[in-house]
C-alpha cells in the first residue's frame, strides 16, 4: 500500500489486538501521554495512518485499551460466597488491576459506553451486592462509591506524571517532617495518623473491611 511504500521486507502484519498491547505497554511504562498513534506506530513499524485502518480514533483506542486492561473480573462463587467476601475479593482486583495500569483512572470516568469487559466487572459486583437487601438502585449507588473508593486509594500513590509512587505516606511524612517538628501541636490528629501509618501494622489498610 501507499502508506507502506519504501519499506523492505514483508509487510508487517497488525490487527487491533496488537495495536492495543503496543498502547498498552507504552502506557504503562511512560504514560498515557505518550501513547499516541503516532509512537504506536513506531512501536509496530508501520505508519500512523496505517492504523487508521483498524482503529476509528484515538476515543476507539481508549476506549480498546481500557477494557483490554480490565481483562474478565474476579471469580466469585457466588453459591457459597457471603456479600462482604465477594465485595472485598471484587474491590481488591479492582484496585490490584488500576494500581497495575494507572493511566487507566484518566479513561474510568464520566458518561460512556462500556465494553465487555467493564460490564462484566459491573454484573459481578451487582450479583454479589444481590445478597444484600439493597434494591438495585442502592447496588449500582454502592458499587459505584466503592469503585470511587478503590480509585481514590490507587490515586494517592500516582505522581503528577501518571506513574507509580512508591510509599506515597513516607514521602508525605519526610516532606513534612520539618513542618511538624515546628508546627505538629497544630495539627494533632495529622501528626497521629502519619505517624500510626509509619508503622507496618498499619499500612494500606484502606481497602479492610474489619469492623
Amino acid at each position: 500500500s501507499s502508506d507502506l511504500a519504501g519499506r523492505r521486507g514483508p509487510k508487517p502484519r497488525v490487527s487491533v489486538e496488537h495495536i492495543v498491547a503496543a498502547a498498552i505497554a507504552i502506557a504503562d511504562s511512560e504514560g498515557l501521554a505518550a501513547s499516541s498513534m503516532q509512537r504506536i506506530g513506531e512501536q509496530l513499524d508501520v505508519t500512523k495512518m496505517a492504523l487508521y485502518r483498524h482503529i476509528g480514533g484515538k476515543a476507539e483506542l481508549l476506549a480498546l485499551m481500557l477494557d483490554t486492561a480490565m481483562g474478565p473480573p474476579p471469580a466469585i462463587d457466588h453459591s457459597v460466597t457471603n456479600w462482604r467476601a465477594g465485595l472485598s475479593t471484587w474491590a481488591r482486583a479492582a484496585y490490584h488491576m488500576f494500581n497495575e495500569h494507572p493511566w487507566a483512572l484518566q479513561i474510568a470516568v464520566g458518561a460512556r459506553v462500556f465494553g465487555p469487559n467493564e460490564l462484566a466487572w459491573a454484573e459481578q459486583g451487582l450479583t454479589v451486592l444481590a445478597k444484600t437487601r439493597l434494591t438495585p438502585a442502592e447496588r449500582l449507588d454502592t458499587l459505584a462509591l466503592i469503585s470511587g473508593h478503590v480509585r481514590s486509594v490507587v490515586q494517592q500513590g500516582i505522581g503528577h506524571d501518571g506513574q507509580r509512587v512508591s510509599d506515597p505516606e513516607g514521602q508525605i511524612r519526610r516532606a513534612m517532617a520539618s513542618v511538624f517538628v515546628e508546627h505538629g501541636a497544630n495539627y494533632p490528629a495529622v501528626t497521629e495518623a502519619l505517624g500510626s501509618s509509619a508503622r507496618r501494622e498499619d499500612v494500606d489498610n484502606a481497602l479492610d473491611d474489619r469492623q
